[in-house]
């Protein structure tokens, strides 16, 4: 149940740094463009502001990874639990207030992987 808990905890941490590198680097290029489903004049409208999200799905990936690689099981798995928390709930806000494809893409897996976490949390 760990290996998979810490398997999603790892697939979550490296989709917010692709959210980063989209977001503070690819906004205003092609393939950010067709990630977000933008048109030039509007992408460069929203750069800035694009960019600060990109920073904090970062902080979320730097916290997935510090999760990781904690060396106490204990506190690993409530870093887990904490920053897997944190990226339900921006799944959740921006799947309700951007897209639905935001649900599926990031609450389900973090949801999922609270779940699995969670359980592994009942094995300590």
């Amino acid at each position: 149940m760990c290996i998979a808990a810490d398997t999603l905890t790892l697939l979550l941490a490296i989709l917010h740094v692709y959210i980063l590198i989209l977001e503070m680097f690819l906004w205003t290029k092609q393939a950010g463009r067709k990630a977000f489903g933008m048109s030039a004049e509007r992408a460069e409208l929203t750069r800035v502001m694009a960019g600060n999200q990109g920073l904090y799905n970062g902080f979320l990936a730097a916290g997935l990874i510090w999760a990781l690689l904690h060396p106490n099981p204990i506190v690993a798995v409530e870093l887990k639990l904490f920053f897997t928390g944190c990226v339900l709930v921006a799944g959740l806000y921006g799947g309700l207030t951007v897209g639905r494809k935001i649900l599926y893409i990031q609450a389900l897996p973090a949801a999922i992987g609270l779940l699995l976490t969670g359980l592994c949390w009942l094995k300590i």
